[in-house]
């Protein structure tokens, strides 16, 4: 086991990503549906859909990164970061460097968020419907054991969920600015550290 860690990771960290990106895209979905407004609050869901976020982008940098010192497949840098060069499934590794850069860009345009146009943030963040189906299908495709471990009814039913909530959002987004709270209950606490 030893001469394929690597490998283990990166399949592992893998999986994972996939599943991080599944419950942030579903937080984020509650937290602007406001669905559950009254047992909740809204910046506890708010940061809750932020860390899962964030932890996709630490275990994403994990899994190239153990691609990367694999020998199975033997990545190159650039067969990483430039979508449809690999000679290993170009087309699935490819479908997985776009999402790999379309949630760096949500990232980092939510770190920015209180320095950018609502409307432009908002154009951005709307991008993560086209990360979930790219990283679903690169994981579809490329992932050597995603049949054992997701499989593909799990991950079709899931997506589909997945949609459906995209769908219900987008239909019951309210028109004001979502950054601004709607009664003094939805607040964050003064001292909340995500908050600037």
């Amino acid at each position: 086991m030893s001469d394929h860690v690597a490998w283990y990771i990166a399949r592992g960290s893998g999986v994972v990503t996939w599943g991080l990106l599944v419950a942030s895209m579903i937080w984020g979905l509650l937290y602007a549906t406001r669905l559950f407004r009254r047992r909740v609050s809204l910046w506890w869901l708010l940061g809750v859909h932020r860390f899962l976020g964030a932890l996709a982008i630490v275990f994403t940098a994990v899994h190239v990164t153990a691609m990367l010192l694999d020998n199975f497949v033997g990545f190159q840098l650039t067969d990483a970061l430039i979508p449809f060069t690999s000679t290993w499934h170009p087309i699935a590794v490819g479908w997985g460097i776009i999402a790999m850069y379309l949630l760096i860009a949500i990232e980092a345009t939510s770190l920015l968020k209180s320095r950018l146009p609502y409307r432009g943030w908002r154009n951005v963040h709307l991008a993560s419907y086209p990360l979930f189906a790219l990283a679903t299908v690169h994981s579809l495709s490329a992932g050597t054991d995603t049949k054992a471990i997701i499989g593909d009814g799990l991950a079709i039913a899931v997506g589909a969920v997945a949609i459906a909530l995209a769908l219900v959002g987008l239909d019951r987004r309210a028109a004001a600015d979502p950054r601004r709270p709607t009664s003094p209950t939805d607040a964050p606490p003064q001292n909340a550290p995500w908050i600037r």
